[in-house]
This record gives C-alpha cells, structure tokens and sequence, in this order.
C-alpha cells in the first residue's frame, strides 16, 4: 500500500468542492422557479377558497330564484321587505334601527342633550 501523495489528496479535495460548487449552482439556479412555484400555489389555493365562495354565493341565488318562482309567500315577503308593500287594510309600521341616546358635552362640562 502507498502513501497518498499531496496531489492525490489535493484532487479529492478539488473534486469534492466541485461537486460542492455544482450543487449551489443548481440551487442557485432553480430557487427563482422554487418560489415561484410557491408562489403559484398559494395563488392557486386562494383562488381555489374564492371559486367555492362564488359557487356558495351562486348557490344561494338560485335557490332565492327559485323560490320567488314556485313560491307565493317568498314573493310576498320581498314585495313586504324591500318594496314596503301591504295589503290592502294593513298598516306598515317601520322600526328604525336603535341609535345611541347619549348626552353631549360642552367644554364647559356640563351636559348637554341636542335640539331636536
């Protein structure tokens, strides 16, 4: 058995830096097309999360249409909700939705409640 030589050992350790150098130029070279394609996934995923909701959403305007067709009471009770339609003989009566009641006050600090 022979001793290695400096030029035996210097040949490994210029080929393993080679292969070192090659594998960080395919990394280098390819991380670009690796976020990318993350990128594209996360892309995919969301349009995939507003696909679905469109889909519910059209879901539920089919069915709302069908039901204005083939059902009188869900006519009525748009004509009621979003025309403010009754009957004849009924009295409407329209609730405005709850307001803050508060005082105000002056730099004084006393306080003080709005002209009406």
């Amino acid at each position: 058995m022979h001793a290695p030589t400096v030029w035996s050992r210097l040949t490994r350790v210029v080929l393993v830096l080679v292969a070192a150098a090659a594998v960080l130029l395919v990394g280098v070279w390819y991380l670009p097309l690796i976020r990318q394609n993350q990128a594209m996934r996360e892309e995919l995923l969301r349009l995939g999360a507003e696909a679905r909701r469109a889909e519910t959403e059209a879901q539920e305007k089919r069915s709302a249409i069908e039901a204005l067709k083939t059902d009188p009471k869900a006519v009525e009770r748009l004509a009621r909700e979003k025309l403010g339609l009754a009957k004849p003989g009924e009295t409407v009566v329209h609730f405005e939705p709850a307001g803050t009641n508060l005082a105000l006050t002056n730099q004084a600090g006393t306080n003080t409640v709005p002209a009406p």
